[in-house]
């Protein structure tokens, strides 16, 4: 049975006023799901809401919030904690202009606020209550920089690290009582998150960028098949799934009670 088929029947989505949060809103929409439609900009949510409305038919919730306050967070998780939302979509984020050694003390806090602390907390309500119902889907916004840290700015490919350690551990942990977990790794997707770090989307090669519709209508595809991670962009996935594979080989032999012989004396 595909994911599609037992779709849930109200998805919460945060950083919905645009780019990948309004096209999950309006894919899920046409889907005919209602929504709760999560961001700062009340004004552009609720343009959104109303074209939504009239387009689909589907019932939507505008939920203004800064999920980097501690108020409007603890709103939206009361929210998911309501009982009646199925779906999560933990979509809401930031970049930043340069690294670790560019950002202000601020900027560092607000972006482990914004891509950490957020969507851990959002995700632990939606888990908590989609296990005590037994159905239930999150889907968790990383990247594919989670899997290339070397690569620009560690701070924020750290955040995305962190989501995808995150959502795994959660399939794991939340397995076999109803509640689906997936994490999209998008590459470079042209939306607005460029421009609000002050990062020019253009200074791409236009072959390295993806539409957002591309994006979202791909994930979904991911969604619908069951993936616990989607990464949109990979051609051949059989790389990942070969590290994967090593990786889950190495897990036996992380912890013994001896160092390894290459890390004592002569």
């Amino acid at each position: 049975m595909t994911q599609e088929t037992s779709s849930p029947q109200k998805a919460l989505i945060t950083g919905a006023s645009s780019g990948i949060g309004a096209t999950y809103a309006d894919r899920l929409a046409r889907r005919g799901m209602d929504l709760v439609l999560v961001a700062r900009n009340a004004t552009r949510l609720g343009t959104l809401a109303d074209r939504l409305r009239a387009q689909t038919g589907v019932r939507i919730e505008v939920l203004p919030a800064d999920l980097t306050l501690e108020a409007d967070l603890s709103v939206v998780q009361r929210r998911l904690e309501e009982g009646d939302v199925t779906m999560l979509v933990n979509n809401a984020g930031m970049a930043l202009k340069g690294g670790l050694l560019d950002a202000s003390s601020d900027d560092l806090t607000r972006i482990i606020a914004l891509n950490v602390l957020a969507p851990t907390r959002l995700a632990a309500s939606a888990g908590k209550t989609f296990a005590a119902r037994g159905q239930g889907a999150i889907v968790n916004l990383g990247s594919v920089l989670s899997l290339a840290p070397e690569m620009l700015d560690g701070v924020y490919s750290g955040t995305k690290a962190y989501v995808l350690n995150l959502s795994q551990s959660m399939t794991a942990q939340l397995k076999g009582r109803g509640v689906f977990v997936q994490v999209v790794l998008p590459g470079a997707t042209r939306t607005e998150i460029w421009e609000r770090s002050g990062n020019d989307v253009n200074a791409l090669p236009p072959e390295m960028v993806m539409g957002v519709d591309e994006l979202v209508d791909a994930a979904l595809v991911g969604f619908d098949r069951g993936e616990d991670v989607t990464i949109p962009p990979l051609q051949d996935d059989a790389p990942f799934r070969e590290m994967t594979s090593v990786r889950l080989a190495m897990m036996p032999l992380l912890s013994t009670n001896a160092a390894a012989p290459r890390y004592r004396g002569a």
